[in-house]
């Protein structure tokens, strides 16, 4: 039991202990049997403090890093489009489809989701802003409390049968969704569209609205 704790505690606070000399260490790793891709993205596209930015995002939402190599070079892809880790955690979140899509199927390889009602996407989508801190969601606080005291309820309902989803959505959302709900319901899993491997047996088991 102590095991598992700790197991469980050091994974939640994983991303905190990545710091810069581990990363190097990392990337001198990689870069004896990857060279052309470290040195394609460092230092030109992107620093090691970036890196760690992106690397820290993934951990924080239990996604590995043990693939590294499609990490690079996915941010090596991106790196010359936007500077925004963010928006690289989400493209680099997309080439880990299939890593991301079997740890959350279960044993029978079935993913359970919760979707979101069009209408209310719709709404969720219109409701981003920019800032100079980067993007959020401003969502009207009725909706959003409607939408939280939903999703607990669907969640704990499903959870009473034995399932454990994750709710899907658009990929412009994703992020910004899960910074939102996060702060009410710290351990939904929130998956973009794009994040949802094309051969995976997805199972629908309910959408969320207000």
């Amino acid at each position: 039991m102590l095991a598992t704790h700790l197991t469980s505690v050091i994974k939640a606070h994983a991303f905190e202990l990545l710091g810069r000399q581990e990363i190097q260490n990392i990337i001198s790793y990689i870069k004896e049997s990857h060279s052309a891709v470290v040195d394609e993205l460092i230092p030109d596209l992107m620093s090691l403090g970036d890196i760690q930015r992106v690397l820290g995002n993934l951990l924080k939402e239990q996604v590995s890093i043990r693939d590294m190599i499609t990490i690079l070079e996915s941010l090596a892809d991106y790196a010359k489009i936007t500077k925004d880790t963010d928006l690289l955690t989400e493209y680099v979140r997309q080439a880990l489809k299939r890593q991301i899509t079997r740890q959350y199927a279960n044993d029978q390889g079935k993913l359970a989701v919760l979707t979101l009602d069009p209408s209310l996407e719709e709404i969720l989508r219109d409701s981003v802003q920019q800032s100079e801190f980067g993007s959020y969601l401003a969502v009207d606080p009725d909706v959003a409390q409607k939408m939280i005291d939903r999703i607990s309820s669907m969640q704990e309902d499903l959870s009473l049968r034995g399932q454990s989803p994750v709710l899907i959505c658009a990929p412009v959302l994703r992020l910004y969704f899960k910074r939102l709900i996060d702060r009410f319901i710290s351990n939904l899993v929130v998956l973009s569209y794009n994040e949802v491997d094309s051969d995976a047996n997805v199972e629908v088991i309910g959408m969320v609205s207000t």
